[in-house]
């Protein structure tokens, strides 16, 4: 192995291990080992054809990561929220930048809207990291900034198919402005109807052969697919990695898609990052230094006060109000993957060195979000400023955003303990891979979605939190099977309270010894409601019988330990 590569992974465990500690993404720890192994500082490796194609893979895994968070029900259930704040948040930004931009650069007034709207959008995974860190997700201000964020993936469509006309290669701004809508629409309602019609039929078959490497690659093969397709059309390949993305948004599957998918698509956004790394030209951004720096304070300043204005306008009280703005006030990967896509694509819309400036403070901004939010933070601790009030949750009754209960497994003991809790109105989500189980129950109108509840991602994705899940119900009837969702919990939630089936005793005591509050052997419980029967019959009476049940229970059945074979 070359020592190149060696120091390179070097350089990147303490990049991520310091930028992580200092509460930053690792995606920008990929992004300055890029800096670091590129031909201006260490020169570890030259910018061939393979590196620029595993850059291009990782544009589309970040478009289709982008594509997958945008859900029809999830765009309609927040539509108020994301087609009136966040419409409004960009249309302010948009209009507050781009006199500065036309007045400070020499760009066309193509130019000028292509860069204001592109620094409209903020980084998502910078937000959602800190949203999620601070406990702030499930909270009117992050609700708030979620379908900001939301809004603003959503305006990638038609922003990434006009790209033709801010390059200046369309001159009939009307034509092509109607040609987009069309494109959008047309692509939104293919979304859905593709979606539900198509592709959750193939990914249903798939599914059923129960590998993991099948359905993996279903789901990269379905990202190639849109990419050249769309590239055929002339369209940006990343615009049908999105539109996949969107696809599988609209299926039950969607996320078990984003766990399996998840550990590919940061390698590959990391390759992007590093790719884009290696490609900043040091000494030009060296000796344009004042520009980035004058770039990264008014960017910054002037999203701040926009989106600040905007809240305001909607009601939103000052504390929220200032922490959506500084959440948002930087520039996202948006930026980053337009500015690459001009780059591969050759369209010219604004100086190639310009491109370089933009994303030196795009990427500034992005790290500057935490140091900002950790000085507003102490500032108020201090009581320099009168803002000492928390955001207030969502409550509990918003039975839509959490559950109450997770039942892992949908088999008849889920079913049933599902129909118990809808009789006493307590919300609950099941989880469950069979697929015809999940149909069924989903026409019936029972909250079932496909997912594999050993998996840690699949059960995060679904809400699984201490704080907001009260309990857990394993209803799988493969005790190995069983004994991994159980450690998955508890990895998540080590005090969750997890109500287990057993097989029989033998598996009952296993699963007690891996943390579970209570697990019930069916085999015993049911020789018990038979027993329950016979001496009813046979004149024995309740009071004797449930006394007598009682004492058998003790102690987890330890005066049946001894008595009964574990034999089915």
């Amino acid at each position: 192995m070359p020592i190149s590569v060696l120091i390179f992974l070097g350089i990147l465990f303490v990049l991520v291990y310091a930028l992580r500690m200092a509460k930053i993404g690792a995606l920008v720890a990929f992004l300055f080992a890029g800096i670091l192994s590129g031909p201006y500082v260490f020169n570890l490796f030259e910018i061939n054809e393979t590196w620029q194609f595993l850059g291009d893979i990782g544009i589309m895994f970040l478009w289709f990561t982008i594509g997958l968070e945008i859900n029809i029900r999830r765009l309609w259930n927040l539509r108020h929220t994301i087609f009136g704040f966040g419409a409004a948040q960009v249309m302010m930004v948009v209009v507050m930048l781009f006199p500065l931009l036309f007045g400070v650069t020499v760009w066309s007034i193509m130019g000028c809207v292509m860069v204001s709207l592109m620094l409209a959008m903020s980084s998502t995974s910078s937000a959602m990291d800190l949203l999620t860190s601070r406990n702030q997700l499930n909270t009117n201000m992050g609700r708030q900034t979620f379908s900001i964020l939301l809004f603003q993936d959503l305006l990638s469509i038609p922003l990434l198919a006009m790209l033709p006309v801010f390059a200046g290669k369309s001159f009939d701004l009307g034509a092509s402005a109607i040609d987009v809508i069309v494109i959008s629409v047309a692509l939104v309602l293919s979304v859905v109807v593709i979606g539900r019609f198509i592709l959750n039929p193939l990914l249903k078959l798939v599914s059923k052969l129960k590998s993991n490497e099948a359905f993996l690659l279903a789901v990269m093969l379905n990202i190639v697919i849109w990419a050249v397709l769309l590239d055929l059309m002339g369209l940006p390949a990343g615009l049908g990695a999105f539109l996949a993305g969107m696809l599988m948004s609209e299926t039950v599957y969607r996320h078990q898609i984003d766990a399996q998918i998840g550990p590919y698509a940061t390698l590959f956004l990391a390759l992007f990052f590093i790719v884009l790394g290696m490609g900043f030209n040091l000494p030009m951004l060296g000796e344009n230094w004042y520009i980035v720096l004058g770039g990264l304070v008014g960017l910054m300043v002037v999203k701040f006060v926009a989106i600040f204005m905007v809240a305001r306008v909607r009601n939103v009280d000052i504390p929220d109000a200032t922490m959506i703005a500084l959440l948002l006030a930087n520039g996202g990967e948006f930026g980053l993957l337009m500015l690459q896509t001009l780059k591969t694509s050759g369209i010219q819309a604004i100086p190639a060195a310009h491109q370089e400036i933009l994303s030196a403070i795009i990427v500034l901004s992005i790290m500057m979000t935490p140091v900002l939010l950790a000085i507003y933070d102490y500032l108020r601790r201090t009581g320099r400023l009168m803002i000492a009030r928390t955001s207030r949750t969502l409550g509990d009754a918003d039975d839509s955003i959490k559950p109450d209960v997770i039942i892992c497994g949908f088999g008849r003991v889920g079913q049933i303990v599902a129909k118990m809790l809808d009789a006493q109105n307590i919300t609950y989500l099941a989880i469950d891979m069979d697929v015809s189980t999940i149909m069924i129950a989903r026409a019936r109108g029972q909250n079932v979605v496909y997912g594999d509840t050993t998996n840690e991602r699949v059960l995060r994705e679904f809400g699984l939190h201490p704080r907001k899940i009260r309990a857990v119900v394993v209803a799988l009837d493969n005790a190995g099977t069983a004994r991994s969702a159980v450690r998955a919990i508890r990895a998540i939630a080590p005090r969750m309270k997890i109500f287990a089936r057993a097989r029989n005793l033998a598996d009952s005591r296993v699963l007690l010894k891996d943390g579970v509050f209570s697990a019930t052997p069916e085999t015993i419980e049911s020789s018990f409601f038979l027993g329950h029967r016979v001496l009813n019959h046979l004149g024995a009476s309740d009071t004797e019988i449930k006394k007598m049940l009682s004492e058998m229970r003790a102690d987890n059945y330890t005066e049946l330990s001894s008595q009964i074979s574990d034999k089915q």
